[in-house]
């Protein structure tokens, strides 16, 4: 795989609010049980939000920014602070 196609990638798997959790939580090497427990839900939920079954309510999504070190912005849109990997 060349960079062009990682490149691709990362904007497929970016364009929704589950594909950039996942996309931050891999680049922090931080498990999907991990992340959950911390902002106090099932890891089940956690996939169905990475999975797009399911959306994080409001109040959760500031939480689940702070637990994956994006910012609120990016973790909606995709601008913003994005996970440490893609900066560089």
């Amino acid at each position: 795989m060349n960079f062009n196609d990682c490149e691709k990638a990362i904007c497929v798997q970016d364009d929704t609010i589950g594909g950039r959790m996942s996309l931050a939580r891999d680049a922090l090497n931080v498990s999907a049980q991990s992340a959950a427990k911390v902002v106090g839900v099932d890891t089940s939920t956690w996939f169905d939000w990475e999975n797009d079954r399911a959306a994080p309510r409001a109040n959760r999504l500031t939480m689940i920014a702070g637990v994956l070190s994006v910012s609120l912005s990016w973790l909606l849109t995709g601008r913003g602070t994005g996970p440490r990997y893609l900066s560089s």
